[in-house]
């Protein structure tokens, strides 16, 4: 490879963080210029196709599977490319930012793989994003450690074969990063996630016996699928590793990818490691593209939208069969219950509900699931353990019983179940809770016991926004509407003062978080992405 040109690159509005050189190399800075010189046109397009087809799904109030690929789906030949050892057994997965104690308890969880989270459990500062970097060099060169400053507690990695392999989420299509622009303009916050991590790292990784393995989060088409595709070839090729290194799981967490899936595998068929079905983006998806399909597409609280919903077994067993016909992994979603070290019936009850969730996805044929707390590692391994006993997968399961009709992913009238007065109540309680958290630079929150991140924000504000605009009626007679939004956000606003006393809250950021809250919550011209207005207001 020869040495760069100086990167045109410029680090604008950012104050020097340690150790901030050892990422910002010249020659990392080229590689991402390059990445955004090439790909952020295309990108840019993909985000106006978005726009249109969301205008589309606003006229007609359906969607179908795409008929300009059906010889795809209805080819039975093409599989993706075989998984490398260290992704064949997935049976457990830990997600988490990538801050340095997390990292070192996540590769030492003894769950199989780690969600490396620069996405929704990372709020984006420069910091975060920067020293994210930082720490998985240092993982993958064993010089990372910690010692807690409150607990005194210090933490170390175990032996390389007892740490989980490393999938990196980098952030979505849709978010800049202020902080590194190229003429004026910002590079995609993706471009500068994924083109730091894999040039610092891919060569090391391979050294390892593993390599550069990414989630991509928020694909609403299989032609974002093809971008990415195509990123990977120019960078395996960049750097000098074999095409083919490289993988990718993706998450099927918008409504638009779950009618895409055998194309979006196709895509990405020689990088393509398996699909992930997760809940709360969903579900704020389906809110998104159907908030002006009237009453049938209202969505009750957000607790009564379990996986077992019958659109969404629909869409977890069409995920299935889909990646199990391809040879891909099938990940389950997020157990995101915090263990209580207080309150052993708490976790009694809530070990038994991960536990039954966690036995329902291995019934159904998932190769894995996720959890967000090392506690749940054990519980999730008993289940996929219990039906993969040696076995690494059960991609042999094709699940050829499964079969969805388009109608069936967006049957949300299947469910017999409303939205509630508590569960307009609870949306604001974690909305507020959550955004606060996330303007002082936490992605990953712990609330009321659940690990929370950027789709729980998501979730909470659009069915306020939903149930406003579709004027439901709670079951105490109250109807929904902006004055009881704004009503209930007072009382928690006063609650929480109450609840941490006055120093606590006047240091915090709770105003500015109910104020943004009720702004995407009530505001008539629906924001794509919470995190876009709340980005604005991120400071460093």
């Amino acid at each position: 490879m020869s040495a760069p040109a100086p990167s045109p690159l410029a680090v604008v509005d950012a104050e020097p963080l340690p150790r901030q050189e050892e990422v910002l190399t010249e020659a990392a800075l080229a590689f991402v210029a390059e990445l955004h010189r090439r790909f952020t046109p295309r990108r840019d397009e993909l985000l106006a196709r978005r726009a249109e087809r969301r205008a589309e799904i606003a006229r007609t109030s359906t969607l179908d599977f795409l008929p300009e690929t059906a010889a795809i789906r209805a080819d039975d030949s093409w599989k993706v490319a075989p998984a490398p050892a260290a992704l064949n057994d997935r049976r457990v997965e830990i997600t988490g930012p990538t801050d340095r104690k997390m990292t070192i308890n996540a590769l030492n969880s003894g769950a199989r793989v780690w969600l490396a989270d620069f996405e929704d459990a990372s709020a984006p500062t420069w910091e975060n994003v920067v020293l994210g970097q930082v720490n998985l060099i240092d993982a993958y060169s064993r010089k990372i450690d910690f010692t807690d400053p409150k607990s005194g507690k210090s933490y170390a990695l175990k032996p390389a074969g007892e740490l989980a392999t490393v999938v990196m989420r980098p952030r979505g299509w849709h978010l800049e990063e202020r902080h590194l622009t190229f003429d004026g303009r910002p590079v995609p916050g993706a471009l500068v996630d994924f083109g730091l991590y894999f040039f610092h790292n891919a060569q090391r990784l391979i050294d390892l016996g593993k390599g550069p393995y990414f989630y991509l989060p928020k694909t609403e088409s299989h032609l974002e699928a093809r971008l990415w595709n195509d990123i990977f070839v120019f960078a395996q090729d960049y750097v000098g590793i074999p095409q083919g290194t490289v993988r990718a799981t993706v998450l099927i967490e918008t409504i638009t990818a779950a009618y895409e899936m055998e194309e979006i595998l196709y895509e990405l068929r020689d990088h393509a490691a398996g699909l992930n079905a997760g809940r709360w983006d969903y579900l704020f998806s389906i809110v998104k593209n159907f908030r002006d399909g009237g009453a049938k597409f209202v969505l009750p609280d957000r607790n009564a939208v379990t996986m077992t919903a019958p659109f969404m077994r629909a869409y977890t067993e069409l995920l299935v069969r889909t990646c199990h016909k391809r040879g891909a992994h099938a990940i389950g979603g997020m157990a995101a219950f915090i263990p209580s070290r207080k309150d052993a019936e708490v976790n009694k009850v809530a070990f038994e509900k991960v536990k039954a969730d966690k036995d329902r996805e291995a019934g159904d044929g998932f190769d894995g699931s996720w959890v967000a707390h090392p506690d749940l590692v054990p519980i999730a391994m008993a289940s996929f353990d219990a039906v993969l006993g040696d076995k690494p997968n059960q991609k042999d399961r094709l699940r050829e019983d499964v079969s969805v009709a388009p109608g069936d992913l967006i049957a949300i009238d299947s469910l017999d179940a409303k939205p509630t007065y508590d569960g307009l109540v609870s949306a604001v309680q974690v909305g507020i809770r959550y955004i606060e958290a996330w303007l002082r630079g936490l992605g990953a929150v712990a609330i009321f016991n659940l690990m929370e991140d950027a789709a729980t924000a998501e979730i909470s504000r659009s069915q306020i926004w939903q149930w406003i605009n579709a004027g439901v009626v709670f079951e105490n007679g109250e109807t929904a509407t902006p004055e009881l939004a704004r009503k209930v956000a007072a009382e928690e606003l006063t609650a929480i003062r109450t609840e941490i006393g006055e120093e606590a809250f006047t240091s915090g950021k709770w105003q500015q978080a109910h104020d943004l809250l009720l702004h995407v919550s009530l505001d008539a011209d629906y924001a794509d992405f919470l995190t876009l207005p709340a980005y604005e207001q991120l400071v460093g």
